[in-house]
């Protein structure tokens, strides 16, 4: 199936691009980018798992198919995603002579997209790339909207740009190989898609999150399909996280702060399950949600194996001067994006999210880290 992202024409182009969803995409490639992304030169970016198993067949399809491909790879892990692998890669690169005429495949996971995408941004002011995620949460969430960027010591994503891809190719014959604790991971964001955009799909995934951890691939090519037409509208409404696309940040205000705090010793899905979990629990404390929500969420998280506890090394200070870095605060003032109920955000008086008061959030947090 294919679903397309319509987003606005701009610098005389075409911004709009199609998510290709489908089994043995990857064997396609070479046509693919041929229609959709042409290039004088593909470059490959991957990491250390998945460079070895797709990449090297990747490369060796395209060079087969007369187009010439390089591969490079970077450690695994979220530990990666820092200045010193934008900067290594921009200088392989450059030693490479690759020029405007070249192109990026981002192969792999979330961090694999969002580092690759942001070298893409930056290299000679914006090359053209194409998303090739092999992850479930890079598959239905990540690779979707064109965030890029890097983490720092202050906080996660907090130096990047927007950098739409010509083309995302889904390649549903990657997650027979995903680890079981990554398959549980990405499905916290399928979760999310659930509580911020459609209450009939939440009721989908309380059915079915068994069989999509079984990897039945009926179940597991419909939550994709769900979840890559959600994410796909919220980010054609709102290309630019200027209002609705706020909301695609549920869970991830106290997520981001327990990545940075924890030394990220959780994966992303995971950190953002706990966020999902304390800030449901906020939002009914606060009487934005109404009663009764948490519980289906946390039965949830609970049924795809996911945690709902801090971590021992998230410590409650540390955290609320993570969230202060936050994109969303404004003058110091807390601001999360809450539901309301299965399938609605909150709406405030300066848009998609709310004010909270720090007094609360502390309790939160203090709460959870006592459990």
């Amino acid at each position: 199936m294919t679903v397309r992202v319509p987003l606005p024409a701009r610098g005389g182009g075409n911004a709009s691009y199609d998510i290709l969803i489908d089994r043995g995409l990857l064997a396609r490639l070479p046509l693919l980018l041929a229609e959709h992304c042409p290039a004088a030169v593909y470059v490959v970016v991957s990491d250390s798992h998945v460079g070895p198993r797709y990449g090297e067949p990747v490369v060796a399809g395209l060079r087969e198919a007369g187009q010439a491909a390089e591969l490079f790879t970077f450690p695994a892990g979220e530990s990666s995603k820092t200045r010193e692998t934008w900067a290594a890669l921009s200088d392989r690169l450059l030693d490479s002579r690759v020029g405007r005429d070249g192109a990026l495949l981002a192969l792999g996971g979330g961090v694999v997209g969002d580092v690759a995408g942001f070298v893409a941004a930056t290299y000679l002011r914006g090359i053209p790339w194409v998303q090739v995620p092999t992850s479930l949460l890079a598959m239905i969430d990540a690779s979707i909207g064109g965030k890029t960027g890097v983490d720092v010591p202050q906080g996660k994503n907090l130096l990047g740009a927007f950098h739409q891809p010509r083309l995302v190719v889904t390649d549903l014959d990657t997650l027979s190989t995903l680890p079981q604790r990554q398959l549980a991971s990405g499905m916290a964001e399928a979760i999310k898609h659930g509580v911020i955009a459609d209450a009939e799909y939440f009721t989908v995934l309380e059915r079915d999150c068994q069989a999509a951890l079984a990897r039945e691939p009926g179940t597991l090519e419909r939550i994709v399909a769900r979840s890559v037409a959600i994410k796909s509208e919220v980010v054609a409404a709102d290309e630019r996280e200027a209002g609705r696309r706020a909301t695609l940040n549920f869970g991830h205000t106290i997520g981001h702060a327990i990545e940075t705090t924890s030394g990220y010793d959780l994966l992303h899905g995971e950190a953002v399950a706990i966020g999902m979990a304390l800030e449901s629990q906020l939002a009914e404390r606060a009487g934005i949600a109404e009663a009764g929500m948490t519980g289906r969420v946390t039965r949830l998280l609970s049924q795809c194996s996911l945690p709902q506890e801090l971590p021992d090394s998230a410590a409650v200070d540390a955290m609320l001067t993570a969230m202060r870095h936050d994109k969303k605060s404004r003058h110091g003032e807390l601001r999360l994006a809450l539901p309301s109920r299965i399938g609605r955000m909150a709406v405030g008086a300066d848009g998609w999210t709310v004010p909270v008061a720090e007094s609360l959030m502390r309790s939160i947090l203090t709460a959870a880290s006592s459990l």
